[in-house]
């Protein structure tokens, strides 16, 4: 048994993000695509046979007991019994609250590798409903692939979609998704589509509804997709606060990239179908 592992966590973006309704628990109905690209946080696992379970570096703003790593890893020792424990490390590159999946991406690498170096042999379908309980995200990348997505975001179905150099832009703050879905001017209402038409790509489709709230609450947001648009559509990831568009080469991107403000983190990442993640362990 391998007794440690160095495991990708890629980042989503939302290509097109509709809300479609409220449900009576007070979440939204959404439909969405999810794409991964070549932009990661790293986790490196080592088993250990006292049972703990301990995230080496602490998470600015975040308790250890509260990190979805840590969560995640408790999670499944529970759900499978194993005796075993985890020293958990990460190396950040996503931001957070910028609507990347960073924080569900480290819950879903946790559950797949743990799942590998313990040798629970859980399938990737029950991992993904473990995942769930951790956050609407998380099943999409346990189970790698780009998806179409409905209900909270969990209800997926395996696409492919195109893949080109996408330019990414985070201005420098967070934002608060349940303030984004309380906010009263936030469109709910969508007219559902379906799958095929969502694949069509293009306006008006791949829109996101909650781009027009984020732009009003948080202005440097505003500043980023409005620049981007002046060189290709522009738009919002999830809730943000990222903001990203899509070129045909890599080259291309690179050169608008190096014209964004200094003050922004920007990053050029090719599109992918498949999970870094999947890809290391040989899943797929």
């Amino acid at each position: 048994m391998n007794s440690q592992l160095t495991l990708p966590a890629p980042a989503k973006l939302n290509r097109m993000l509709h809300i479609v309704g409220r449900r009576e628990d007070g979440f939204h109905s959404l439909q969405t695509l999810f794409q991964f690209i070549d932009l990661n946080d790293h986790l490196t696992l080592a088993a250990r046979d006292d049972g703990d379970i301990q995230l080496t570096q602490a998470v600015s703003g975040v308790n250890h007991d509260d990190n979805l790593i840590v969560r995640a890893a408790r999670l499944l020792q529970r759900h499978s019994g194993t005796l075993l424990g985890a020293t958990l490390a990460v190396n950040k590159q996503l931001p957070m609250g910028g609507g990347l999946g960073g924080g569900s991406s480290n819950a879903a690498t946790t559950l797949v590798g743990l799942n590998h170096l313990w040798q629970l042999n859980l399938s990737l379908e029950e991992l993904a409903r473990l995942g769930l309980q951790l956050g609407a995200d998380v099943p999409v990348f346990v189970h790698g692939h780009s998806a179409w997505a409905e209900g909270i975001g969990e209800q997926l179905t395996s696409v492919t979609l195109d893949t080109p150099w996408f330019v990414i832009i985070h201005p420098g703050i967070s934002v608060s998704t349940p303030g984004i879905f309380q906010d009263p001017q936030l469109t709910r209402d969508s007219r559902p589509i379906t799958m095929a038409r969502a694949l069509q790509g293009g306006a008006p489709e791949w829109r996101n509804d909650c781009e027009a709230v984020v732009k009003e609450r948080y202005p440097p947001i505003a500043e980023a997709l409005d620049w981007l648009a002046q060189h290709a559509p522009s738009r919002l990831t999830g809730t943000g606060a990222c903001v990203f568009a899509a070129f045909e080469s890599q080259q291309t991107a690179q050169a608008i990239a190096q014209l964004a403000s200094p003050h922004w983190s920007t990053w050029v990442a090719r599109g992918l179908n498949t999970s870094p993640l999947h890809d290391a362990l040989g899943y797929l």
